[in-house]
């Protein structure tokens, strides 16, 4: 690799000075090749130059009007009279990102240098998805598949990008994801879609209570009417109420189309806890009571559904079984058994399988979603049938907050991965893409799942691990 960095450096020596590798970046200006040989080693010898925020390169006319006062903004941040939040008022974002982790770098003794490596659209990240801002943390992203997907919103064959740091993950999802194929495609459906949202309040008595939540269901129209002033992209479809003592949690469901929705049930159902805490006398105490229920483990998101309730299935014969898995129907049916459903009800387990959310966390982080919503993804129920032919494997999430407009998935790196499973920005019709990319990691769940419950029933998962996961020699 060294004899190749030299090589490049000097044939790009030869025709241009290193400032104009600049213009392969995304920000600010498009990159002028999208596919080049030797890209990789090009980013090993300039990566600095290249991607770091806010370096002489990256500089146009009105950022390097702004060198001049950042020595003085500097010194403003460590006597206290700016605040790390208010740079962007002062500076581009670009420049606020690297004058921050500066500011970090002298208080903590340390080096940012990797943290400050980046192609993402800095305006937009420091402005609609992270504050104080000094850069990003990369992950590893690697492919699985293809994956053959029979769904009803996702259908033909996906590669899945996984952004992990655990060794084994992909390769098991992959493996899985060849005997998905092999025996003709994951089965998928959507079995229900609703976002949630559940205000808190207090009654003076049991029997105020009652009449809270009768009241709420009784103007259920006129509820909904409250949130359509809200949104001209959603509609909220369900409310059920909860009494517990002179608490009274009123539930909302929303149809989000392709967002998530967490930003539009959360205004509309502000909206319309006004409204209820001025009709019937009742104190709202929170717009979020749990009840939702919101990043928890919950038996409700289980029972109800949350986001998207995915099921997926697949049946595998016995000798497909035993040359890609190399064991039987027999043994995988019993590690399901004893593992995934009595070991998981011994310990008082939400979920029952065997690591779903290992799946829909890489998942989540490749594709923008949000991370924290990846413990939905421990709630899957993981069963294994048997069949004359050989079993039938069919996970069951009941809980996929998952969208494809908003939030994480219009930084670049999350919507190329987005594009990958082609389902980037809104569908048409509108929630088509969010199903299907709900579809798409149900069907990687699956894939997920038999992998591991097939490598436990083998007695193969500690030498995976120690071939992958350690970097050791075969």
């Amino acid at each position: 690799m060294d004899d190749l960095e030299g090589t490049i450096e000097i044939s790009i020596m030869e025709k241009s000075p290193p400032g104009i590798l600049s213009v392969f970046h995304r920000y600010p200006d498009p990159p002028l090749f999208s596919r080049h040989e030797p890209t990789t080693a090009l980013i090993i010898v300039y990566v600095q130059h290249v991607f770091m925020a806010g370096d002489d390169g990256r500089r146009d006319d009105e950022t390097e009007k702004n060198r001049g006062k950042e020595g003085e903004i500097l010194a403003k941040l460590r006597d206290g009279t700016i605040k790390l939040y208010e740079l962007e008022k002062q500076l581009p974002p670009v420049d606020a990102v690297r004058v921050r982790r500066e500011f970090i770098e002298h208080e903590t003794g340390s080096n940012l240098e990797n943290i400050g490596i980046f192609s993402i659209d800095v305006d937009r990240a420091a402005t609609r998805n992270c504050e104080n801002m000094i850069g990003t943390v990369q992950v590893p992203v690697g492919v699985a598949g293809p994956l053959a997907v029979n769904g009803e919103y996702a259908k033909g064959s996906f590669w899945l990008p996984l952004a992990t740091t655990e060794g084994a993950l992909v390769a098991s999802v992959n493996r899985g994801a060849g005997a998905i194929t092999k025996a003709g495609g994951a089965e998928v459906r959507i079995l229900h879609d609703g976002m949630t949202r559940a205000p808190v309040f207090a009654a003076r008595s049991v029997g105020h209570a009652k009449e809270v939540a009768d009241w709420a269901v009784a103007h259920w129209e006129d509820l909904a009417a409250i949130a359509r002033t809200t949104t001209s992209h959603g509609q909220m479809t369900g409310l059920m109420p909860f009494v517990a003592g002179t608490s009274v949690f009123i539930r909302l469901e929303f149809d989000t189309k392709d967002a998530m929705g967490m930003n539009m049930v959360t205004i509309a159902g502000s909206k319309i806890a006004d409204e209820v805490a001025k009709a019937t006398g009742a104190r709202l105490i929170a717009l979020s009571g749990n009840m939702c229920t919101d990043k928890k483990p919950a038996a409700i998101n289980g029972i109800l559904g949350r986001g998207r309730s995915v099921v997926a299935g697949i049946g595998l014969s016995h000798d497909l079984i035993g040359k890609i898995f190399k064991t039987d129907a027999k043994s995988m049916i019993e590690v399901n058994y004893r593992k995934n459903l009595v070991g998981s009800a011994r310990a008082g387990a939400m979920g029952f399988n065997a690591h779903a959310a290992n799946i829909v966390a890489a998942m989540f982080i490749a594709c923008g979603q949000d991370a924290a919503h990846a413990i939905d993804g421990s709630t899957c129920i993981t069963t294994i049938d048997e069949t004359e032919e050989g079993v039938y494997v069919a996970v069951t999430l009941p809980s996929l907050p998952v969208g494809t407009v908003g939030g994480g998935t219009g930084l670049d790196t999350q919507n190329e991965c987005l594009t990958v499973l082609g389902v980037s920005g809104g569908g048409d019709p509108a929630g088509t893409n969010a199903k299907k990319l709900a579809e798409i990691i149900g069907a990687g769940v699956l894939a997920g799942e038999l992998s591991l419950i097939g490598a436990l029933a083998a007695q193969h998962l500690a030498r995976a691990h120690q071939e992958l996961g350690r970097g050791a020699k075969k």
